[in-house]
């Protein structure tokens, strides 16, 4: 299972859910970390990410080619996280064929209505939870 990560600004969530994956999903899944800095890129790798990659061509080339991607909401909308989502990395993420595990942020600039309101650590462990049901049974 190929699995992209992507984050901005500090890399926090991504960090946290390329930990929580490792610790589920140990060496079961191939984890890219996609960050829109170097910064985020930097602390996703340092999570255990097994590569990295930073800006919108990194998005663009390897959106198509993954089994699943997670990150906020924001990485579907052009100019989220204080414009670091360009047009073409949104349009990425939209257009690949993966399965898309979202954190409802409401501090991208875009307000997901109708969640319920739970913590962010909920958040990620919910996003893990739904790989690891993507990723299937595994005998």
């Amino acid at each position: 299972m190929r699995i992209l990560v992507i984050d901005g600004q500090g890399g926090g969530i991504g960090k946290a859910l390329i930990g929580a994956l490792r610790a589920k999903l140990g060496s079961q899944a191939e984890i890219t970390a996609l960050g829109t800095n170097a910064a985020a890129t930097s602390s996703m790798l340092k999570a255990g990410a097994d590569m990295g990659a930073t800006g919108e061509n990194a998005v663009v080339v390897c959106a198509p080619k993954a089994d699943v991607i997670l990150g906020s909401v924001g990485i579907l909308a052009a100019d989220a996280m204080l414009g670091e989502i360009s047009p073409a990395m949104a349009r990425a993420v939209a257009d690949s064929p993966a399965e898309k595990v979202l954190i409802p942020l409401n501090r991208c600039g875009v307000h997901v209505v109708g969640t319920e309101k739970i913590s962010l650590q909920q958040s990620l462990a919910g996003a893990v939870e739904a790989v690891v049901q993507i990723n299937g049974p595994k005998s």
